[in-house]
């Protein structure tokens, strides 16, 4: 028989788990909410786990299943009694190692820095009002009457279990483990996927049979928007079922299925094979007897188009994303109709280097604008992916030498797993007041369900603001399409979106 033994998370306790338990308890399972009760420190925490699974009979399958920070003392308890354990569920969380600190699990980046430095482990966290639930992540799913819930049984959070790292021994490493996926807080299987071909050693270390995940379509807290589909899940993952990353290669399944992120795939049309100019960060694409229009002749300035890609990407992930193949392909077809085509590396390494992007963005433009063979006053900028918060300082104070924008499947937001609430990355707070550059957006029908969201609020305020946004929609398609979708309807989508741009650079 199977016992799970469920962690929960900040500020919560045993109530918030109370129907998945339940449903637990009817399918056969035996089932133990840890009482967090009045711990001060996270060692406490994880004396309180391993006292629970001692009281568990020997021959039993014990499941650790941790919700954000309780991973921290279920890796922890699982540490100190690796015999007994047969899984531990990182529930809408990431991977934890020894040293790590559980203020991580704390999804506001200004209060982790100040948490940080206040260095208070004496203190604690306030409850969240009923209002304030959403900065802890995702609330999808969950209704009122379950907020109203979430809210009466919380607990404020004791800042000891936050701020004291984790120490392992060493003796938990490589026991089985399933990560279950919340896709409106921005977490997927496909993500996980897109980190394992960037070459992120975390997610490299998860290349294991004996690991599996799994993906539920809500919000952070299942146990209340979808208990009984929670239930279900933690069953299977005690079975040993689910998505296995090892399944990733072409042998194994079709190129869509395969996971391998589309920027790495061919592009999607065929261009010419312009060479690039290497300066440092930038690579230049310059139109060689190409497409020029009317009135531009050989030798003139021409405008130029830099396409800025997505993240975040690992700093050792090869190649850098000036080298993948969608980034080249752009870049071609801009220089194959008259434009000079650039692409660029910048250090979006983490969710939390959007300033650091933005300077490094801001740079490659001003050496662009720079180079004799570019007309200065006649530059576009295209994001890709999570590089759409990017576009917001841009929209704010547009130079008149910009002549438009464009992103292809853009994040318009940081996602709420992020933890990021710098304001001067929501593009979609800047285009509700107008006054912004020409927009061309692609987007695609197949999107996760929290970008989706992004995209739609910043497509709603543009509509409120009267900014001139022109959206290009390709139903069918998903996320870094152009590697994974030759269809027409893609093709079409990525030369009707060129055409638009290069229009408002005066070439088409």
């Amino acid at each position: 028989m199977t016992e799970f033994v469920l962690v929960p998370g900040l500020f919560t306790g045993q109530a918030v788990w109370r129907d998945t338990a339940g449903k637990l308890a009817a399918e056969g399972a035996r089932v133990q909410v840890v009482d967090v009760g009045p711990v001060r420190d996270l060692e406490a925490h994880i004396a309180r786990v391993v006292a629970a699974i001692d009281t568990i009979a020997e021959g039993q399958d014990i499941v650790l299943v941790g919700h954000d920070y309780g991973v921290y003392p279920a890796v922890g308890a699982a540490d100190r009694r690796a015999h007994r354990v047969a899984r531990i569920v990182y529930l809408d969380t990431g991977p934890v190692q020894d040293g790590a600190v559980a203020l991580a699990a704390v999804p506001d980046q200004e209060l982790r820095e100040r948490l940080a430095e206040d260095g208070d482990m004496k203190g604690e966290l306030p409850v969240p009002s009923r209002e304030e639930w959403s900065r802890w992540g995702s609330t999808a799913g969950v209704s009122g009457e379950a907020l109203d819930r979430l809210t009466a049984h919380a607990s404020p959070q004791p800042l000891g279990t936050l701020l004291r790292p984790l120490r392992l021994t060493g003796a938990g490493d490589g026991l089985p483990t399933t990560g279950v996926l919340c896709a409106e807080s921005g977490a997927t299987i496909d993500t996980v996927r897109m980190l394992l071909r960037f070459g992120d050693p975390t997610m490299k270390a998860l290349v294991r049979p004996d690991v599996t995940f799994f993906e539920l379509p809500t919000g952070h807290w299942p146990m209340l928007s979808c208990p009984d589909e929670l239930a279900d899940v933690l069953l299977r993952a005690a079975a040993g079922e689910g998505t296995r990353l090892e399944a990733v290669g072409e042998e194994e399944a079709g190129e869509e299925e395969a996971g391998e992120s589309g920027y790495l795939r061919p592009f999607l049309l065929d261009v010419p094979e312009i060479p690039r100019e290497r300066r440092g960060a930038i690579d230049l694409y310059v139109p060689e007897g190409g497409h020029v229009s009317e009135g531009t002749e050989s030798g003139e300035p021409r405008p130029a188009i830099v396409f800025v890609h997505g993240g975040p990407v690992p700093e050792d992930a090869r190649p850098t994303p000036r080298d993948w193949p969608t980034l080249i392909g752009y870049a071609r077809l801009a220089a194959s109709r008259g434009a000079i085509g650039v692409t660029l590396d910048h250090r979006l390494h983490a969710v939390t280097a959007y300033p650091t992007a933005a300077e490094d963005v801001a740079a490659a433009v001003a050496e662009v604008r720079a180079d004799p063979r570019v007309d200065a006053d006649r530059i576009a900028l295209w994001f890709f992916s999570g590089g759409g918060p990017l576009t917001a300082p841009w929209l704010a104070e547009a130079p008149p030498w910009l002549r438009c924008l464009a992103a292809s499947y853009p994040i318009m937001a940081p996602l709420p797993n992020w933890g990021v609430n710098d304001s001067r990355f929501r593009p979609a707070d800047v285009v509700a007041h107008g006054g912004t550059p020409p927009f061309v957006l692609i987007r695609v029908g197949r999107e996760a369900p929290a970008v989706a969201t992004t995209v739609a609020e910043f497509v709603g305020a543009a509509e409120a603001g009267g900014a001139p946004v022109e959206v290009i929609d390709v139903p069918g398609a998903p996320h870094a399409f152009e590697g994974l979708d030759h269809s027409d309807a893609a093709r079409d989508a990525v030369g009707e979106a060129m055409g638009r741009v290069l229009g408002r650079l005066g070439l088409e």
